[in-house]
């Protein structure tokens, strides 16, 4: 996993729960990196260590469209982290819940939650 002196926020950039994380930081001073999943991509290491450290379930996003859209048979072959999952989410981004941020020192979270942001940020 990538550590930075700042918090590096992972999303879409037209996702709202993104948005509002971006404004809440900017609006507290918060300096952060954004990693656009869409331009970037992500890593089958970053997703693997992402799910050991918060849970797949809280990873995937079971309430967007992208998962949605999925056929029965690809929502069940995401109920745990395969390397085939991995791969299907790599190649499906949009199915990772936003905002995901990694916390300069090292914790990770993963939603909008204000307060959980304010506690990691020292705000």
């Amino acid at each position: 996993m990538i550590h930075s002196p700042e918090p590096i926020v992972h999303g879409i950039p037209n996702c709202d729960s993104v948005k509002r994380a971006r404004q809440w930081l900017a609006e507290h001073d918060v300096g952060y990196r954004f990693h656009d999943f869409k331009k970037l991509g992500v890593s089958l290491d970053a997703l693997a260590a992402w799910a050991a450290a918060v849970g797949w379930d809280r990873l995937i996003n079971r309430q967007g469209s992208t998962w949605r859209k999925l056929s029965e048979a690809e929502k069940t072959g995401l109920a745990a982290p395969t390397p085939a999952a991995l791969a299907f989410v790599q190649a499906h981004a949009s199915l990772i819940k936003r905002p995901l941020i990694q916390w300069a020192g090292g914790e990770l979270t993963v939603g909008m939650d204000k307060l959980v942001l304010a506690r990691l940020s020292g705000r």
